[in-house]
């Protein structure tokens, strides 16, 4: 299954996208500032321009996994292989400030905010979930 997250809107604090499963709409993202940066960048660039727990992570792909996470104290998506990045999950939360590089779902409904942003993370997680059961890969394209 392929996640794409088209950023839409690079805003002073934050960043508001499209979620897309398999090319159709599913939901809004919120991420911090996208400060530019790339994976094809080496870690010294990114390091140079990332502002810890304020920054966006690199465009690029990414596999998915779910693991157990032990701040959230569940199962949810884990963007691996992230330079410079460590614990990048997909997971609920309304502003920028609960995210630290991480990517929010929701419905952005209201000015750098994401609205039922619960309700639309167990959504995701039943589809990711049948995925986890067929073994089918899962990549996300963060452009």
């Amino acid at each position: 299954m392929e996640l794409n997250v088209k950023r839409i809107a690079r805003k002073d604090g934050y960043t508001i996208g499209r979620l897309f499963i398999n090319n159709e709409y599913f939901c809004d993202t919120l991420e911090d500032t996208d400060r530019g940066l790339k994976d094809t960048m080496q870690v010294n660039e990114i390091l140079a321009k990332k502002v810890k727990a304020q920054t966006a992570i690199p465009t690029g792909k990414y596999d998915v996994i779910l693991t157990f996470s032990p701040r959230f104290k569940r199962v949810l998506p884990l963007l691996l292989s992230v330079k410079a990045y460590e614990g990048v999950r997909v997971h609920a939360g309304n502003t920028n400030k609960d995210t630290e590089g991480c990517l929010l779902v929701g419905e952005n409904k209201a000015k750098g905010q994401v609205i039922n942003s619960r309700a639309t993370l167990e959504k995701l997680m039943s589809i990711l979930l049948e995925c986890e059961k067929r073994k089918e890969k899962v990549t996300i394209l963060i452009e």
